[in-house]
Formats: structure tokens, sequence, C-alpha cells
């Protein structure tokens, strides 16, 4: 599994070279960020999955500081943000403002959130805030609920897909010793 994860993840120092990574000095680049085991790589996907309901352009940045506070590997993290994107979004809020809905005894109703367009990313920001304060607590503490959800989620399925595959290769190396003592 690390083989596989190591293929795409990019090299820390090539980030270290980048203008952005480079102002905030060693922070990014600290080898905990960057290690890989099941245990940072698990962390990794839960901080994704939780950072990517985070409305807006900031699901990376909080998950870059989430990995900071959990030890999360950092490039899983980042690009675990990525199942939120605009076919995926809309459904995803429409869910935690049910589930919000649900958790609360509400019955509101859901608006859709407004396009990005033509307005700059601050202006979408504050819309995109005053739809997000429109929606009320259902969609609060919804998106909560399922972040948290989604995170233990991806947390579990990673820690065992991880065991299952090391197990798989546990076994395959006892059959080949098996093989090779037997002839």
């Amino acid at each position: 599994m690390r083989k596989l994860f190591r293929r795409y993840m990019p090299d820390p120092a090539t980030v270290g070279r980048n203008r952005v990574v480079a102002l905030l000095g060693n922070t990014f680049l600290q080898p905990g960020l960057w290690y890989l085991n099941r245990r940072s790589a698990a962390r990794g996907v839960a901080i994704g999955m939780f950072c990517g309901l985070i409305p807006g352009p900031f699901q990376m940045l909080g998950a870059a500081l989430m990995c900071l506070a959990f030890r999360g590997n950092l490039p899983v993290a980042l690009a675990t943000t990525l199942y939120t994107n605009p076919v995926t979004i809309v459904p995803l809020y429409l869910l935690a403002f049910s589930i919000g809905g649900f958790i609360m005894g509400s019955d509101a109703t859901f608006v859709m959130p407004p396009e990005k367009g033509a307005q700059s990313v601050l202006a979408w920001c504050h819309m995109l805030l005053q739809w997000l304060s429109g929606m009320g607590q259902p969609m609060a503490i919804g998106l909560l609920a399922l972040a948290t959800l989604l995170a233990f989620l991806g947390y579990i399925v990673v820690r065992l897909i991880w065991r299952l595959h090391l197990l798989h290769a546990l076994h395959r190396r006892r059959a080949r010793r098996f093989d090779n003592s037997s002839a």
C-alpha cells in the first residue's frame, strides 16, 4: 500500500521550493506530515473527509492546519478534500441539511447555494456565508454531523483496507516459503 501512495505523493523538497510554502518556513516540511504509514494515512483521510465539507475555498487550508494538529499525512489529507466538487457538493449539503433537520426535529426546506459567477472570490465567500447562515442551525449541525461521520468512516475503511492488504501479503509470503521448502 505504501508503494501505491508514494507513487503519487509529491516530494517534500519540491514542495519546499514553492514560493507560498517557503513563506511559511519549515512548518509544513516537518517529516511527520510526510511520513506514510497506516495510522498517518488513516488520519489524513479522516482529516480530508472532515475538511472537505468546509464551505468555500478553505478546505485545503483547514486540512493543512488539522494535519499540523493531529499529525495526519498532509498530501493524503489535501487529496482527500477533493471528494467535494461542483458535482458532489449540492447532494452532500442536501444530505447534511436533512441530517441536521432530523437531529433537530425541524422541517425547514433546502435552498440551493449561490454559484460562483463573475464576482470575486471574496464576494462569493460572503454570499456563501449568507446562504449558510440563512439555512440556519439544521445546516450547521448537519454539516458537523456528516463531516464527523465521513471522517470516522474514512479512518475505519483505510485502516481496514491497509490491514487486509498486510494480511494478504503475509499469506502470499508464507505460501511462497512453503512452496520453496517443499520443492
